[in-house]
């Protein structure tokens, strides 16, 4: 080999070498990492490892996490203290290495595994299940009823009393406890009936009593008899 071709392949290899120990940098830094899990909506799981003013902390990375009270639960936490040492999973929503700042939250995760336990449940529930509810609203149009199951559902107006309903404020108020018919499920949305579960009132027949006809022809005699012409 030529000593202008031995040059030539050792300033090829210092170039590759060079690009890789700079790709490695960008890896070996925490918040590119970061940065990528935000922006690939990573789920990372981590523990809680401190408790603060209107949050918790969380290590990604080696780096300091912050996850808001409001980003922690789908409901309200009363103590955050009950979070200390927990396993949860979380994704990064804000970067900011300039301001040594990490956020991330654990509501989104929450969020879609609530509505994809939802989307399973609806499509487990059976039309002609009879379930007890409890009233959440009132609208003109019907009343929308909490499920022992967790789902919620419609009743139309229609559908609440076998008797014409104006609104059904007229009958419920939220609150009570009711028990209803599933009759129909469709786009995630389940549809309800009061009346379906009501018995069937059936009109009293009337009864016709026909008189013999013996007992025609003795009343018109009757009645010619006591005629004066």
């Amino acid at each position: 080999m030529s000593e202008e071709m031995r040059e030539e392949l050792q300033e090829n290899e210092t170039v590759e070498t060079m690009a890789d120990y700079e790709d490695h940098i960008d890896d070996a830094n925490p918040w590119n990492r970061v940065t990528e899990y935000m922006e690939n909506k990573t789920v990372i799981p981590v523990k809680v490892e401190g408790v603060v003013n209107g949050g918790v902390i969380c290590m990604v990375e080696g780096l300091r996490g912050f996850v808001p009270a409001s980003k922690l639960s789908l409901t309200y936490i009363e103590d955050l203290e009950t979070y200390l040492l927990r396993d949860i999973e979380v994704q990064v929503i804000d970067v900011d290495q300039a301001n040594n700042r990490l956020v991330l939250s654990a509501r989104e995760i929450l969020k879609e595994k609530e509505k994809k336990a939802r989307e399973e449940q609806i499509a487990n529930l059976k039309v002609g299940t009879v379930l007890n509810g409890t009233v959440e609203t009132l609208q003109n149009y019907g009343a929308f009823v909490k499920l022992e199951n967790g789902l919620s559902g419609l009743v139309h107006v229609s559908q609440i009393s076998q008797k014409r309903v104006k609104v059904p404020s007229d009958v419920l108020n939220v609150g009570d406890e009711v028990k209803v018919k599933v009759i129909g499920v469709k786009d995630g949305k389940v549809s309800l009936s009061m009346k379906a579960l009501e018995e069937v009132k059936e009109e009293p027949v009337e009864k016709v009593v026909i008189p013999k006809s013996e007992d025609i022809g003795t009343s018109l005699g009757d009645l010619f008899k006591n005629l004066k012409l």
